[in-house]
């Protein structure tokens, strides 16, 4: 079985997800795969689930550069991780390092007034 089947788990047609998100997608996953690969001391932090979106992970860079996609739960994003040789964290209890809040800082768009 293939990275994707692993990470996808199995779902019973029943499984109600509760949410107005769409769940993971292959090519999400082929995102964080790329991230990971093209970028140098990447951390994953795992978002929670929520009334509005499923579970998502956060890939920073070691210069703060950072993608969110989604992932099919905290077990999975965890897997994700370990096969990707990457730390991963929850968000909820670690927060987000500041190196991503720089990052969003210094490559804002300039805004017009």
């Amino acid at each position: 079985m293939g990275l994707w089947g692993r990470l996808r788990g199995r779902q019973s047609p029943t499984d109600s997800r509760g949410t107005l998100d769409r769940g993971a997608a292959r090519a999400d996953v082929s995102h964080l795969e790329q991230f990971v690969a093209t970028r140098r001391g990447v951390e994953g932090y795992v978002e929670p689930r929520t009334a509005v979106t499923e579970t998502t992970i956060v890939l920073v860079a070691a210069d703060g550069e950072w993608t969110r996609r989604r992932i099919d739960g905290p077990d999975t994003a965890r897997r994700l991780s370990r096969d990707l040789g990457i730390p991963v964290y929850d968000a909820q209890v670690t927060g987000y390092p500041q190196r991503m809040r720089d990052w969003d800082e210094n490559h804002r768009p300039p805004t017009t007034r």
